[in-house]
């Protein structure tokens, strides 16, 4: 019984801390089917785009999106709305000229975020990992350079 005491707490504490690590350290697939580390993005802004093949407006802000993405302060991370997923994934981001990274999964479940109402939608993330704020409608890169501070 005394041991049983002794060593009880100690499996408690690993136990708990192995949870609380997962809960903090995410991952997500991506549209190529890598791993993405939530973590791995931290010191960087993050610009989770959601976006839908028949919206206007998020067919509006893919170049500036694209733009954005090339500067190496910023991540920025598509998530189709509609939820297509593999190689239908893949040939509408082709053809929408999307050249940054699509996750093949949403996101906004493990971050503990709402699904957005309306597209585009925008959560930008700061480089220590908390949401900044949530953006509707198309944005440009000047706006969200600025919102950064960059």
């Amino acid at each position: 019984m005394q041991y049983i005491q002794r060593f009880i707490p100690i499996g408690l504490v690993l136990a708990g801390a192995l949870v609380l690590s997962g809960c903090n350290r995410p991952s997500f697939q991506d549209a190529q089917g890598q791993t993405l580390d939530w973590s791995s993005l931290r010191g960087q802004w993050v610009v989770v785009n959601y976006w839908a093949e028949w919206c206007k407006p998020c067919r509006e802000e893919i170049p500036e999106l694209n733009q954005l993405d090339q500067s190496p302060e910023v991540t920025v991370l598509g998530v189709n709305f509609d939820g297509i997923t593999g190689e239908p994934l893949r040939a509408v981001a082709d053809k929408m000229q999307i050249r940054f990274r699509l996750l093949a999964e949403d996101p906004g479940p493990a971050l503990d975020w709402k699904q957005p109402v309306g597209l585009p939608a925008s959560f930008i993330v700061t480089p220590e990992g908390k949401l900044l704020e949530a953006r509707f409608g198309a944005q440009t890169e000047d706006g969200l350079r600025a919102l950064m501070d960059l």
